[in-house]
């Protein structure tokens, strides 16, 4: 039956690659409002763990703009699903993911928002949920946010998240900290009936689909 569902979401993807990708490559600049440019030269962003039920082995991949004013991960097998005979436990994924993000020396980030992007499908009467969080090692981490769909749905879903340019969190200057995501989804059968099946998808077989982190920039002192 997973499999079943997931070739439904990873079909459903399919069919929207036109506007995800048109989503996906739209300028970060509006949704990341930087004290200074980019840096130059390319940064460099290494995956330390992947952890999670969303996540397996091998099925998170993460990558840097080519104008260092975002990175992406894309997800090829984070999927929630309840009812119908889903798995008791598959109604709720999460994945955790701990990254170092080489930048060119003079230069600091924080993270300016974050575009979450997927699909599902639901059954009148059942709900998904989409929460995520992120945050510098050894540092305060951002509240959680959470985001709600309500069946009857079956299409794309997206959710942007942005941090107020006071409220940024940059990561110290000259100091080594890794860079942590948690993500979740879950979905609540609700009142849909007892065969029906309802899906969350991050799933994205094609590549087309992925969620967009959106770098602030800025000079540390005396550089």
């Amino acid at each position: 039956m997973h499999k079943a569902i997931t070739a439904m979401a990873a079909c459903a993807a399919a069919l929207a690659t036109a506007a995800a990708t048109a989503a996906a490559q739209a300028p970060a600049a509006s949704g990341a409002s930087a004290d200074d440019p980019p840096p130059p030269d390319r940064i460099v962003i290494d995956v330390l763990t992947v952890n999670g039920s969303g996540c397996p082995a091998g099925t998170a991949a993460v990558a840097a703009a080519s104008d260092n004013t975002a990175f992406t991960v894309t997800y090829s097998d984070y999927l929630a699903q309840a009812g119908g005979d889903s798995d008791p436990t598959a109604f709720r994924k999460n994945c955790q993911i701990n990254l170092r993000v080489h930048v060119p020396q003079g230069f600091t980030y924080a993270i300016a928002g974050a575009d979450y992007r997927g699909f599902a499908h639901l059954a009148a009467g059942a709900s998904g949920l989409e929460r995520a969080n992120y945050y510098h090692q050894g540092m305060s981490q951002t509240t959680p946010v959470s985001h709600t769909l309500k069946g009857a749905y079956s299409d794309d879903w997206q959710f942007s998240d942005r941090t107020p340019v006071a409220e940024l969190v940059f990561k110290p200057c000259g100091e080594d900290r890794n860079f942590n995501i948690n993500t979740e989804l879950r979905v609540n059968k609700g009142s849909s009936g007892a065969g029906e099946t309802s899906f969350m998808a991050f799933d994205s077989a094609d590549g087309s689909v992925r969620t967009t982190y959106h770098f602030a920039w800025k000079r540390c002192p005396g550089t």
